[in-house]
């Protein structure tokens, strides 16, 4: 997966999660609860992913930029 795609299955699974965290609450199953939490949980690692992937990228292109400059 790409950075921006990594932070967008993030966003996804953030929301998913808060839903069923908000459902499971509603309902009054812990069960549902837990499996949202752990839910968001991946989403923000996602981003976060996404957002290392997205800098390395931009370092890797911005080092190869200058290496091809003239001295």
């Amino acid at each position: 997966m790409s950075g921006n795609s990594d932070k967008a299955a993030g966003v996804a699974n953030e929301a998913i999660g808060k839903a069923k965290q908000g459902i499971g609450s509603a309902i009054g199953s812990d069960r549902l609860k837990s499996e949202g939490a752990a839910q968001e949980l991946k989403g923000d690692a996602q981003k976060a992913t996404g957002g290392v992937k997205n800098a390395v990228k931009d370092a890797v292109d911005k080092m190869a930029g200058a290496l091809k400059k003239p001295l």
